[in-house]
């Protein structure tokens, strides 16, 4: 073949093939950006173990940087910074922009809740001279790998008389922990026939507490009452305040490097606090936007969305509402011409286990944010599918900032799927798509993150709001 024609092919290849990039590749100086954005991003996820925890901290991070507390009514000129909380579980942060907001409003929407361990609402038993709790899975959680790692209790609790207890046990350097037990491998011969998913079943979810009785024959149930006993010496709590309880267990520990070139990020709940927290940050570093922008850190995504502080509810569209009424428009106005990011995270393509992943349309770490048209389970059921016009919006946002950023759906069309909160938005009348951070072990007590995509998933949302 003619060297020209080869040159030929080489050019119209160039011109008419595509690929996403990886970042580490074309951009290995941004390394040391990422790193150093990252770490304000560990100390986000060590702050919030929780979405009360969550909301508590961002809260500090709006007010240290200028925010006010939004009061309906309340005058409101271009560049000002305000927020809202929702029942210590959700936030909202606005910046007002130049524009009118009947031009539409910027939204972008992460959730800061995650899979986990609630207690039941009678959750103290003993049982054999062991004290436990009994738990209820919150979210898609994998049973078996919450078995034999250390657990820290998050929550409150409100007493009798009122008094409000926050709970913060094993995170902090001396502090007990808990754990599940599970079988050894020398006696677990009828478990391991047990399918992959009941290999640790819901109702053996059983948290250990302690092993020491109460020293009374007289007692009936002398462990139970010996661990009552110590929680009631430090916080004052009875077994009845349980039933007033909202207490979460989680995964004990910070924060860590992954990998001998410390390239990721390890650590529970970055679905989807990972998109909480580089939204929050573009939000803030947002000083005079042409579009007003409203970042939302949202609660319950991962059990529907249900409940008043999640994106069922109409919170979010009554602090617009009020918004409108400051304004004098009508709400429906913003909205119609408003553009929303769902911003949650995708499953990274993970090559140990490749069956489940379309390659070709896989999101893979180290080539920044996904964007995701579509989500929802097999036939596209419950999604919300992005139009192209908002396709074209918003790539053409990140290219003009020369943000990188890939496309990619959530596994092979018939392997499962999932949800997220674009649906809710787009019920609003309101142009929405997802788009979020690649993420391997999705749901795990202990999922990975790489550095680089979450400070370009951070450049997109700036670049977004700008």
């Amino acid at each position: 073949m003619p060297k020209t024609k080869v040159s030929d092919a080489k050019k119209l290849e160039k011109e008419l093939m595509f690929s996403f990039k990886n970042i580490a590749k074309e951009e290995p100086l941004k390394l040391k950006e990422a790193d150093k954005f990252c770490e304000g991003y560990k100390e986000y996820l060590d702050r919030g173990k929780t979405e009360r925890e969550c909301a508590k901290y961002t809260e500090k991070l709006l007010l240290a940087a200028g925010y006010r507390p939004f009061e309906p009514g309340m005058q409101l000129t271009s560049g000002d910074k305000v927020y809202t909380v929702n029942r210590e579980k959700a936030i909202i942060a606005a910046t007002i922009g130049k524009k009118p907001v009947t031009e539409g409003v910027r939204f972008n929407i992460a959730h800061i809740d995650s899979p986990r361990l609630d207690l039941k609402p009678n959750p103290m038993y003993e049982k054999d001279e062991i004290a436990y709790l009994k738990t209820h899975y919150y979210g898609g959680i994998r049973k078996y790998q919450w078995a034999t790692i250390p657990l820290s209790m998050h929550g409150v609790v409100f007493l009798k008389n009122g008094k409000k207890i926050e709970l913060d046990i094993g995170e902090k350097e001396g502090d007990t922990r808990f754990v599940i037990t599970d079988l050894l491998p020398h006696l677990s011969a009828k478990q391991n026939e047990r399918p992959l998913k009941d290999g640790i079943k819901g109702e053996e979810l059983n948290i250990v507490i302690g092993s020491v009785p109460y020293p009374d024959e007289d007692v009936k149930n002398a462990f139970k009452l010996m661990a009552l006993k110590l929680l009631n010496d430090e916080y004052g709590i009875t077994e009845a305040d349980f039933l007033r309880a909202e207490i979460e267990m989680v995964p004990s520990g910070k924060a860590t490097d992954i990998g001998f070139d410390r390239s990721m990020i390890g650590a529970y709940g970055q679905d989807d606090r990972v998109c909480a927290y580089t939204a929050v940050m573009a939000e803030i570093k947002t000083k005079s936007p042409e579009h007003t922008t409203v970042t939302v850190l949202t609660d319950k995504e991962e059990i529907g969305s249900k409940g008043n502080t999640g994106m069922s509810s109409r919170y979010l569209h009554h602090f617009m509402e009020d918004i409108s009424d400051i304004f004098g428009v009508k709400v429906r106005d913003i909205y119609r011409n408003s553009i929303c990011l769902s911003s949650d995270v995708n499953a990274a393509y993970d090559p140990t286990f490749p069956d489940v992943y379309e390659p070709a349309n896989a999101s893979y770490i180290n080539h920044g944010p996904v964007i995701t048209k579509y989500t929802g389970s097999r036939g596209k059921s419950g999604s919300n599918d992005a139009s192209a016009e908002t396709m074209a919006k918003v790539t053409g946002i990140m290219d003009g900032q020369k943000v990188y950023w890939q496309i990619g759906e959530l596994g092979k069309v018939d392997e499962g799927g999932g949800g997220t909160i674009a649906h809710f938005m787009s019920d609003w009348d309101v142009d929405t798509v997802d788009v979020g951070v690649p993420v391997l072990a999705m749901h795990a007590p202990f999922e990975i993150t790489s550095k680089l995509d979450v400070l370009y998933t951070y450049k997109a949302f700036k670049a977004f709001y700008k």
